[in-house]
């Protein structure tokens, strides 16, 4: 389900870039997280990651109902809508987006962030993000499938290619998508009274290189398919000034900061819709004499089964490539 990639990762903008394999920590030059909220609301982020919170239930829930692999009563599927509408909530996303955020600026990269962002070129691209993450879901099927777009040149594909690989946003998406299903798992073992740690390790070893690379692959096109329709009115000069801000050094490190915001932020609504999940289904359990129905989290394109030393609930997690979008600055 490529789309449900997009629309999880994608509708929080280009920038979402260079992947981050770990937690963000603390490093000598962050900035407070008041700093970081100006160029926070500077980029809109809040007005673009709430665009896509709305259809989340619906898509944490096909995450499950889809997985043939694992049996997922009625009642659990409730539960995980619930849990879904409890856990992605722009309140859950916002401190550890914003923290994150902090923890990878610098006085300097502020400054220069706010230069672009606040200029004619910044503000237009910003206007095209939020346009972009408010598209409705029939549109971006179009535009995914390449149904919807614009006249474009050989020229202006190879700006757009270019911003892809600028930004290394197909593998961002990779690596937040795959957190957002890690984080699930995660945190439905937490919710159940289970290892969390047992948790992470079997979803860990879960995933395969080729797996990953599969799901690169199938997100690199609609990707660049998604940023050219979204930034259809930005003229071939515009991308390449954002290109060339983006090539800077606080370029390259608003990227990194922005991306480890949405890692973040993506990553704890996750965990948060895990817990609930768990303790809705641990609660089900309890009020039923006979055993609960196998509860594995699906797993994400190229997770494969790993060895499950607890048989009680397999928090392998798993998505579907194929469905909806998070933003693209």
């Amino acid at each position: 389900m490529i789309r449900l990639a997009l629309m999880l990762l994608l509708s929080t903008s280009v920038h979402a870039a260079n992947a981050a394999t770990t937690t963000p920590s603390k490093e000598a030059h962050g900035v407070d997280i008041n700093t970081a909220a100006e160029v926070y609301q500077a980029a809109a982020v809040r007005e673009q990651v709430r665009a896509s919170l709305g259809s989340m239930p619906d898509k944490i829930r096909q995450m499950f109902s889809v997985d043939t692999q694992a049996s997922v009563s009625d009642q659990q599927l409730d539960a995980v809508t619930a849990a879904a509408k409890r856990g992605f909530q722009i309140a859950v996303f916002e401190p550890a987006a914003l923290q994150a955020f902090a923890n990878k600026l610098d006085p300097a990269t502020v400054k220069k962030s706010l230069e672009f962002l606040n200029s004619d070129l910044g503000r237009r691209m910003v206007a095209a993000d939020v346009a972009l993450s408010s598209l409705d879901e029939a549109d971006i099927d179009k535009v995914m499938e390449g149904k919807l777009k614009v006249p474009s040149t050989p020229q202006r594909d190879a700006l757009t290619a270019k911003l892809e690989e600028d930004t290394r946003s197909t593998e961002s998406a990779v690596e937040i998508y795959l957190r957002i299903g890690r984080a699930i798992a995660t945190g439905t073992a937490v919710g159940a009274g289970m290892d969390p740690i047992a948790a992470d390790e079997r979803a860990s070893k879960a995933v395969s290189a080729a797996g990953r690379d599969d799901l690169a692959q199938n997100l690199r096109e609609p990707l660049r398919r998604y940023v050219a329709y979204g930034y259809r009115d930005l003229s071939d000069a515009d991308l390449t000034q954002l290109s060339a801000f983006l090539n800077t050094v606080p370029g390259k490190r608003y990227v990194t900061a922005y991306n480890a915001a949405m890692s973040a932020g993506f990553e704890a609504m996750a965990k948060r819709c895990g817990e609930q999940i768990g303790e809705s289904w641990r609660e089900l359990a309890q009020a039923r004499p006979v055993a609960p129905p196998d509860a594995r989290s699906p797993r994400a394109p190229g997770m494969q089964p790993a060895p499950d030393p607890d048989p009680a609930i397999d928090t392998s997690p798993s998505v579907d490539p194929g469905a909806p979008t998070p933003s693209t600055h």
